[in-house]
């Protein structure tokens, strides 16, 4: 019996292993905003279709989520399977990391302030020239929203990052 007692320690610490990497793939806690998405088709939990067409002034034809975040990131699609919202929101072990995340995706040496909602700090890009779209990413506290928009307008990505943190009362 005392044999097969350190089998069993090697197998439940191997199991708890597995169980903190699953649990650790679900929550947000490095800086890399630039974690390319797997959105599955579904609705976002936190943004209706009559809003985002609303904000980003373009006809929706299909939403997915991508659930190794909390809250789910959310990709909006239109016409011809071409995306043209994605929002993510990270909650972060700490201030550093959050901010670490919006300056990964807003560089403050390449971008324009961000300051709202009130409280929050970040930066954001895009403009009637720009053919990349708009990134609207701030920061608060341990936590960052980052929304991209294939418009070229950032105030369409700021309402779409406002109305997220005003619904998860973040």
């Amino acid at each position: 019996m005392s044999r097969s007692l350190p089998a069993l320690f090697v197998f439940i610490a191997v199991a708890l292993a597995g169980c903190a990497q699953e649990s650790s793939e679900l929550i947000d806690v490095s800086p890399t905003p630039t974690l390319p998405l797997s959105p599955s088709p579904g609705p976002c939990p936190y943004l209706d279709v009559e809003f985002v067409e609303s904000a980003n002034g373009q006809r929706v034809t299909g939403s997915g989520i991508d659930d190794r975040f909390e809250p789910p990131a959310c990709v909006f699609y239109t016409y011809g399977e071409e995306q043209q919202l994605e929002v993510t929101v990270h909650h972060t072990a700490s201030t550093e990391a959050a901010r670490a995340i919006v300056d990964e995706a807003a560089p403050v040496g390449s971008t324009s302030p961000a300051d709202s909602p009130a409280g929050w700090s970040g930066g954001r890009s895009g403009g009637t020239d720009s053919a990349a779209g708009a990134v609207y990413a701030v920061s608060k506290d341990s936590t960052a929203v980052v929304v991209h928009s294939n418009q070229a307008e950032s105030v369409k990505a700021q309402a779409v990052a406002e109305e997220v943190i005003r619904r998860q009362g973040l």
